[in-house]
């Protein structure tokens, strides 16, 4: 190609006028420019103009720690480009003029930052599979591996702070929870409407109180406020999840579903979410397993607004050792879902099982909890079930909120639980005689045996290396 031809773009929806939108915000927006400079290769802008007019801004930027006025680099275009050809120096300033004229302006602006990032990856990601190409010729397969793997991390984080001054009006502005609720009132009242996105809760009870059937209320709430909510499975069956699904929607008994299919079909077509169930054979799924179905959801155009895994502990961790004792591999898993949470910027709600100590426990807390102190510090809410013989026997059972990062925990509820048509009602503290509504054990006192327990975790850990 001739020096004075102005290059060709061809790369699909990011060609010549995508791309000089982006130099263009690059200019204008020093906040998104910030972001730019972190991941944008200027070689991956495919015309030599551009190429040279984002590396003035981004020079300017390094040398002088302030972003550049459209003034500052109409100067520097007009006396410091003596390096570059004329056809580039030419191809810049009718460039400027372009956006001096409005010819190349904001309209787009939106689209063009919410786009930037997928252009970077693809970019950088052609790049890898030419150099992969060469690779190839070696049979050098894990460099190859290890190429594509860095060409599609590129970005995953583009926030590297909060500037404590320049950021000084965010912290006053209310952050978007959008909170969904439980559909137990007295629980919504004090954790602020409901779980919020990038959060997650944690039912936990022993087996048969009701965690699985928990889960499944909240996830009917959620399809009852229009959200597309995708229930994994890993012990049940997906057709029993859904069986329950449908008894607890129509209030129909599960013994009866049968006979009332096509009332029953008609009641879920009615309701306004989108619920998709996912099973797993025990063990199997890994958060890998989850965000890749998540991902291929998203394809078929299935934007999820509640993910339930039901339930945490029967997940494998992305890597296990032998070695590694349980609590640990859990601890891990828990924070893989906590950041699963956090990718898709919607909440998550888990069950764990209790301790022997929770079997016919009055009120189960953090101590019966299974492996409970690695959960504990990872989980934004955590909720216990318990029932002894005796509430089984009148279709009771307490919930206790054992930790609530979004207001006050420690408080106990009584419930109804009809296992029937999986309905769980929380009901206002004080309702059931005896109970006291603040558990004996403070916050401050779970607090402290949660840092006894990791002391002795380190001290452990400390002897074992």
């Amino acid at each position: 190609m001739s020096e004075h031809q102005e290059e060709v773009v061809t790369f699909s929806k990011f060609g010549k006028s995508f791309q000089e939108k982006l130099a263009y915000c690059i200019l204008n927006d020093k906040t998104f420019s910030n972001q730019m400079s972190e991941v944008l290769n200027i070689e991956h802008l495919e015309t030599k103009y551009l190429q040279a007019f984002v590396g003035l801004i981004f020079d300017y930027k390094k040398q002088y720690e302030v972003h550049p006025t459209f003034t500052i680099i109409v100067s520097i275009v007009r006396t410091e480009m003596d390096d570059y050809s004329d056809v580039v120096r030419s191809q810049v300033k009718d460039y400027l003029s372009r956006i001096h004229t409005g010819a190349v302006n904001g309209e787009d602006s939106d689209y063009v930052k919410e786009k930037s990032l997928d252009f970077c990856k693809k970019q950088k990601l052609k790049d890898a599979i030419l150099k992969s190409v060469g690779l190839l010729q070696t049979s050098s397969f894990e460099q190859i591996q290890s190429v594509i793997n860095e060409a599609m991390k590129l970005g995953t984080s583009t926030d590297y702070g909060h500037n404590f001054i320049e950021d000084f009006e965010d912290r006053y502005q209310v952050r978007a929870r959008l909170p969904c609720s439980t559909g137990w009132g007295e629980i919504d009242s004090i954790i602020r409407g409901g779980l919020g996105k990038r959060e997650l809760g944690v039912i936990v009870a022993p087996t048969g109180a009701g965690k699985s059937m928990a889960l499944v209320h909240i996830g009917a709430e959620a399809l009852k406020q229009g959200k597309t909510v995708v229930h994994y499975t890993l012990e049940l069956a997906d057709t029993t999840v859904g069986n329950r699904y449908d008894s607890c929607i129509t209030g129909v008994p599960l013994q009866d579903l049968h006979n009332y299919k096509e009332q029953i079909l008609t009641d879920i077509k009615n309701i306004p979410g989108t619920l998709i169930i996912k099973e797993y054979p025990t063990k199997s799924a890994t958060i890998n397993s989850l965000e890749n179905h998540l991902d291929r959801l998203r394809q078929r155009g299935f934007e999820p607004s509640m993910v339930i895994v039901d339930y945490g502990d029967l997940l494998r961790p992305r890597s296990t050792s032998y070695k590694q004792e349980l609590r640990h591999n859990l601890g891990d898993i828990y924070e893989e879902m906590r950041g699963l949470a956090q990718k898709y910027d919607i909440p998550v709600w888990t069950a764990s099982q209790t301790n022997r100590s929770g079997l016919n426990a009055e009120v189960i807390t953090m101590e019966s909890i299974s492996e409970a102190f690695n959960k504990c510090f990872v989980a934004d809410l955590i909720c216990s079930i318990s029932r002894t013989v005796e509430h089984k026997a009148e279709d009771k059972g307490r919930m206790f909120v054992a930790k609530n990062r979004n207001g006050p925990d420690g408080l106990v509820y009584p419930m109804h639980i009809d296992t029937s048509r999986v309905k769980l009602e929380v009901q206002p503290a004080g309702e059931e005689g005896g109970i006291d509504t603040i558990i004996t054990k403070t916050k401050a006192e779970q607090q402290e045996w949660l840092k006894e327990k990791y002391k002795k975790l380190k001290k452990k850990q400390e002897k074992n290396t």
